[in-house]
């Protein structure tokens, strides 16, 4: 994340938070010290030095934070505007000023299968103001990416993705965002709507938006990627991070995938490594 000594949010910025129709991700870290990545589309400030977030749903994130409390977050409304930052989990409730904020939402109001029943509360640590998203780079980091994937080879192995979650990830319209753990132990998180797949095993992203971050993220790290379709239909993956390469005419960042994660309701599940099956023997 851009550096930003901002540690608050102008009333403005509650605002722009409040819309239930926007995107909210929240990255944490799993007791393996992994990236993990989120949607939250409940994510929205509860004070100039508090986020928050609503939970409807059961998700393994919920206990990453709990028990490592430092996490990442981005915002970005529909008018394509970022806010990325840091912060610290603090607390939970199950009443009170957000918990009847969310209730009262629309989204959650009138649907008698997923009303918020807890709220976690976040002290901001730090958020990089307003930004809009570059489209112009990021079409042409995009095509780029395009260029480039075919001249990959990233040698034999074991498939890793299925072709649903390759074929998301190379739509044009996906979203994708990687995640990282910095140097202080907190998750970044970048857009890199760019990424596509090269093969079953690993994807790819050209430089062009966000380049200074890109570079900077360290080889050998664990990464997550982040992709969802428009229709809010999405997928997380992991794996090895190996640095830019040149791949074909542009340098690439390159993302070999060892782990896959349905995080969509009603029942959020490890897709890869499979899991053996088990014979269910109480009722």
């Amino acid at each position: 994340m851009p550096e930003n000594n901002n540690t608050q949010f102008s009333q403005e910025e509650i605002e722009a938070f409040h819309p239930a129709m926007k995107i909210g991700l929240l990255a944490s870290v799993n007791p393996e010290g992994q990236p993990h990545i989120t949607l939250f589309s409940s994510l929205m400030a509860a004070g100039e030095h508090q986020l928050c977030i609503g939970k409807f749903v059961e998700g393994i994130s919920f206990d990453f934070f709990q028990s490592n409390p430092k996490v990442g977050w981005m915002i970005m409304s529909l008018d394509k505007d970022l806010w990325r930052g840091k912060a610290t989990f603090t607390h939970l409730v199950k009443s009170g000023t957000e918990f009847d904020f969310y209730n009262n939402v629309p989204m959650f109001r009138y649907n008698a299968y997923f009303g918020i029943h807890t709220v976690y509360y976040f002290d901001l640590l730090s958020q990089s103001g307003k930004a809009p998203l570059p489209m112009n780079k990021v079409i042409g980091a995009a095509v780029k990416t395009m260029i480039s994937k075919p001249f990959f080879h990233g040698g034999k192995g074991e498939p890793v993705m299925n072709h649903w979650t390759r074929a998301l990830f190379n739509k044009l319209d996906t979203l994708k965002f990687l995640s990282y753990i910095d140097q202080d132990g907190h998750p970044a998180i970048i857009p890199v709507i760019q990424a596509q797949s090269a093969d079953d095993r690993h994807l790819v992203f050209a430089l062009g938006a966000f380049t200074v971050e890109i570079k900077a993220i360290p080889k050998g790290v664990s990464m997550a990627m982040f992709g969802m379709s428009l229709d809010m239909t999405d997928v997380l993956v992991r794996g090895t991070y190996h640095g830019l390469k040149n791949v074909g005419l542009f340098k690439c960042g390159v993302l070999e995938v060892d782990y896959v994660y349905n995080p969509m309701p009603p029942v959020p599940a490890q897709i890869y490594p499979p899991k053996p099956l088990e014979a269910i023997i109480e009722f």
